[in-house]
């Protein structure tokens, strides 16, 4: 027999997936607070809109909501249709809902999701990293250029190799091989893979960047994290995006991308790109 939840206790059990889903999933603290707004949002419209209970069905009511009256981006209206799929997944085996049905998201099309109005198209792209290296060829400070070297292995790792910025700002000196080619990244767990970055060109950048490594270390504390900061701190995720945001104004790119953007752009033209970057 299909069960609802009556909201009362919302803040138990949202709290109570937040916790799981760090222990689970290894949740950063931007994405933690990101998941707990969503699902308060949720949780305040089904309060005020739907008497406080809740099933697979109201929940699919709120997107459509959230993307017919409200009119946010449909990149938008997926992050929170996973959140709350992932939700209602964790109340049924506690045991606060049962009998419920797979969660259907309201920018599916055909079974595809429509394309994400933020991702960046093949020109887009293309001025991105043509404006990374047009400012690493005309500094002049030593200084600078290294720091745009960095900027430049980090933003290629995103896009060719589609590497979250959480794995990006774990990664140590000590996981790349110089002789392999090999990084190896630690996800969430500490599960770790593989890549082997398979453009000469980003190999070259790679081993250049660990060779300037040491004009940024400033503690033996900080020594092994592979992107420090110019005072020799480990970047965090807000530094990565403002260092995104400073190239694509340069590129002279208008749409509210984000590196996740950057990432996800890949796959829209993955192999052309990718037989260029092995040529």
């Amino acid at each position: 027999m299909k069960t609802s939840l009556l909201c009362e206790d919302s803040c138990d059990t949202i709290q109570g997936f937040v916790t799981s889903q760090i222990l689970r999933r290894g949740l950063d603290e931007r994405t933690e607070k990101a998941y707990r707004l969503d699902l308060e949002h949720l949780h305040d419209w089904i309060q005020n809109q739907r008497d406080g209970y809740m099933d697979e069905t109201v929940v699919e009511e709120y997107l459509e909501y959230l993307m017919k009256d409200k009119k946010l981006k449909y990149s938008t209206i997926t992050r929170k249709y996973r959140v709350f799929r992932y939700y209602l997944g964790y109340l049924e085996g506690q045991g606060h809902l049962s009998g419920c049905r797979p969660l259907s998201c309201p920018v599916m099309v055909s079974g595809e999701a429509k394309k994400a109005d933020n991702e960046l198209s093949r020109a887009e792209v293309d001025s991105f990293f043509m404006a990374l290296n047009r400012e690493y060829e005309n500094l002049e400070n030593e200084f600078r250029k290294r720091v745009c070297l960095r900027d430049n292995v980090m933003m290629e790792l995103l896009f060719y190799h589609g590497i979250e910025i959480s794995e990006l700002l774990r990664l140590e000196v000590s996981d790349y091989n110089l002789k392999s080619g090999v990084l190896t990244i630690r996800g969430k767990r500490e599960k770790e893979r593989g890549e082997y970055l398979f453009s000469r060109e980003l190999r070259q950048k790679m081993e250049q960047w660990i060779g300037e490594h040491g004009y940024f270390e400033k503690s033996n504390e900080y020594d092994n994290v592979l992107f420090l900061s110019k005072i020799g701190k480990p970047l965090s995720m807000k530094m990565v995006i403002l260092v995104f945001e400073k190239y694509k104004v340069m590129a002279g790119i208008e749409k509210e991308s984000t590196p996740k953007d950057l990432k996800r752009s890949m796959k829209r033209y993955a192999r052309e790109m990718v037989v260029e970057r092995c040529s």
